[in-house]
C-alpha cells in the first residue's frame, strides 16, 4: 500500500494528536475540502487542515525527496491565502525515509525577489518518547532515531498496540504499524513480531486491496487488450476486444493473487505458481479470498485438494 495513503489516514483519524505533535496543543482541527483553494487538485500526500481558532496546518508526507517540493509548498501557500488571507498557517515537510539529499534540509523556496520558507521534520532525527505518548502516531515510531535494534523497537510498539480495546481501531493501527515498519524492517520480521493478524475489517488493509487490485486489473487489462486486438485483425474486432476485457480481468486478478502470497509466503515453488496460472478467472477470485487465512504452502495445497485440483 502506498505510504502517503497511510499517512494522510492517521492525520485525518488523529488531528488533534499530530497537532499536540507538531505545535504543542491538541487543536481541533477538520480537514479542508481540496476544492475550496481551486480547480487543480491538492495531492494524495498533502492535508491541510482547519483549526477552531484562527489556525491552519499544512503537512506534506514524503518518502523520497523531491526537487518540487518547495514550489508546491509556496505555492499551497498562496492559494490558503487567498481564501483565508487573516489565518496563520503552519507548513510541515515530514519525511518519512532516511536520507542525505540536501533536498530534505531544504526549507525556502526562492524565484527572483520571491522568498517562501516552511519548516522541514525529518523523522530519522525525532525522539520516540514524544511519539510513544499519542496512540495514533504509533505507527511513526519506528521512522525515528536510529535504534541499535529495530526488532526490539517494534515489539514495544506492539506491546502498546495490544493494549488498545477497540479491535477496529487496533487492527488500523497495526495495518500502518506494518506498512510504515517496512521502510526499515523486512517483511518477514514485522510478520513476526506483529503476528498473522486479521486486518480484512481494517480501512488500511481494504484500502490497499482496492489499490492493489486497480493496478492489476489495469495491467492485465493493457495486456489482455493488447492480446485481444492482435487476435482482432484474424478473428473480428469486436470478438478481440471481448477477448482481451477478460484476459485483463484474469491476468489483473492473477497478479494479484500471486502478489499476495509471495506477501505471506516470501516466495512460491515453480509447480505451484504454474498451477496457479492455469487456474481460470472464478477460481483465482475464490483463492483471493481463502489465501487470507493461509499461514503456509501446506494451506496453498490443501485449497488445491479441496478443490478438486490435486
Amino acid at each position: 500500500m502506498a505510504y502517503d495513503n497511510v499517512c494522510k489516514y492517521l492525520v485525518e483519524r488523529f488531528s488533534e494528536q499530530f497537532a499536540q505533535w507538531l505545535l504543542g496543543s491538541p487543536l481541533t482541527l477538520t480537514q479542508l475540502d481540496p476544492t475550496e483553494l481551486s480547480a487543480e487538485p491538492i495531492r494524495a500526500d498533502s492535508v491541510i487542515l482547519l483549526g477552531d481558532i484562527d489556525r491552519i496546518l499544512h503537512l506534506e508526507f514524503q518518502t523520497d525527496p523531491d526537487p518540487q517540493l518547495p514550489f508546491r509548498m509556496a505555492d499551497y501557500r498562496l492559494r490558503l491565502y487567498r481564501k483565508y488571507p487573516e489565518r496563520q498557517v503552519e507548513q510541515r515537510v515530514i519525511y518519512l525515509r532516511r536520507s542525505s539529499s540536501p533536498w530534505v534540509f531544504e526549507t525556502e523556496f526562492r524565484a527572483d525577489e520571491l522568498r517562501h520558507r516552511f519548516r522541514v521534520v525529518r523523522l530519522w532525527e525525532q525522539d520516540p518518547a514524544s511519539l510513544l505518548a499519542l496512540p495514533g502516531l504509533l505507527p511513526f515510531v519506528m521512522l525515528t532515531q536510529l535504534n541499535p535494534d529495530p526488532e526490539a523497537r517494534l515489539r514495544q510498539i506492539a506491546r502498546q498496540l495490544e493494549q488498545i480495546e477497540e479491535p477496529q481501531l487496533k487492527g488500523d493501527l497495526k495495518a500502518s504499524t506494518a506498512v510504515l515498519a517496512g521502510l526499515v524492517l523486512s517483511k518477514e520480521v514485522i510478520r513476526r513480531i506483529l503476528g498473522e493478524m486479521d486486518m480484512r475489517e481494517s480501512v488500511i488493509y481494504q484500502e490497499w486491496r482496492a489499490e492493489a487490485l486497480r493496478e492489476g486489473h489495469q495491467e492485465g487489462l493493457q495486456q489482455g487488450l493488447q492480446q485481444g486486438l492482435q487476435q482482432g485483425l484474424q478473428q473480428g474486432l469486436q470478438q478481440g476486444l471481448q477477448q482481451g476485457l477478460q484476459q485483463g480481468l484474469q491476468q489483473g486478478e492473477l497478479q494479484l493473487t500471486l502478489r499476495q502470497l509471495k506477501r505471506k509466503f516470501g516466495s512460491l515453488s515453480p509447480e505451484l505458481e504454474a498451477r496457479i496460472h492455469a487456474l481460470p478467472l472464478n477460481r483465482l477470485e475464490n483463492l483471493a479470498v481463502a489465501l487470507l487465512d493461509f499461514t503456509s504452502e501446506a494451506d496453498l495445497l490443501a485449497w488445491f485438494q479441496a478443490q478438486g485440483l490435486a
